[in-house]
């Protein structure tokens, strides 16, 4: 279980668009995920962003590696100073006026700081995936904006 990738699945009642516009550009990003710097969703692409708690904030690293678009968004997610490579994949589906949203986190095990223990990324992104991007799709400005 320890190298197994981390996968969390959620259904929206959004259409594909707009999930894939939640999480493609930066001023939607900032309302449900991090507010990202240099973020562009093109391959190749170099961008960073702060997490954390309030007393410990870690810079991420990321490059954007696949692009597909409203089918699937692939980046590099490193962390600046400290050891590990990781790599997060967001897959979206239509079903209908519904889209599902598979994140897939590969990679966690290569991190030795402890504060990036595997549990850590459950939590935060059971949390960002279930909670907060359906908070923003379904009941947020995102569908009265459509």
């Amino acid at each position: 279980m320890k190298n197994q990738a981390l996968i969390v699945a959620q259904e929206f009642n959004a259409p594909i668009a707009l999930v894939w516009r939640a999480l493609t550009e930066t001023e939607l990003m900032k309302k449900w995920y991090f507010d990202i710097t240099g973020f562009e969703p093109k391959v190749g692409c170099k961008f960073h962003f702060e997490g954390g708690q309030k007393d410990k904030r870690y810079v991420h690293r990321c490059e954007v590696l696949e692009v597909i678009p409203q089918k699937k968004l692939k980046y590099s997610w490193t962390y600046e100073g400290y050891e590990g490579l990781s790599f997060v994949t967001f897959e979206l589906s239509s079903l209908g006026e519904k889209t599902k949203v598979t994140l897939t986190h590969e990679g966690l095990e290569t991190f030795t700081n402890p504060d990036f223990i595997r549990e850590n990324f459950v939590g935060g992104w059971e949390y960002l995936i279930h909670t907060s991007l359906k908070e923003y799709l379904e009941h947020g400005k995102a569908l009265r904006n459509w």
